[in-house]
């Protein structure tokens, strides 16, 4: 795994260090171009199975992770990952789950806490980060 996404390609976010990672809806055909090396699907149920690495957050739509502590481990794993690899983070419609976890990212990555929805909403789409608890849930996610 050497290969990270195209910076022109559709869902991609470039993170402030350079990481590049693609955010999508499951609901939507999987893009054309290269599949990922490692996703992070935030579903109420377990996905199906994929041809490439994959974790599971247990996210139901519209809500929070049921594993907080499971959730920031598993976004600490794709950042980490996105480093020389083609990270996705997906849910079913690509924003807000999706959205909040690509804030979380960028927290991770730099961001302050009170600029990571913005910083997604302009990057990403401005349709990122659908609840006010979901914009909460960043507003208080821990960086270290």
């Amino acid at each position: 795994m050497t290969a990270t996404w195209d910076p022109t390609a559709a869902g991609v976010l470039r993170l402030p260090s350079g990481r590049l990672v693609r955010g999508r809806g499951l609901r939507h055909p999987l893009p054309a171009g290269p599949a990922p090396d490692f996703a992070l699907y935030l579903l109420g149920k377990e996905p199906p199975a994929v041809e490439w690495e994959a974790r599971w957050v247990r996210w139901p739509d519209f809500r929070l992770p049921s594993d907080r502590a499971g959730a920031a481990e598993a976004l600490r794993e794709a950042l980490s990952r996105a480093g020389d690899a083609r990270v996705e983070v997906a849910c079913g419609g690509g924003r807000g789950r999706t959205g909040t976890a690509l804030a979380c990212l960028a927290v991770l990555d730099g961001v302050p806490n009170t600029e990571a929805v913005a910083y997604v909403r302009e990057h990403y789409s401005r349709h990122a980060v659908e609840t006010p608890w979901q914009k909460r849930y960043v507003s208080r996610f821990a960086s270290a």
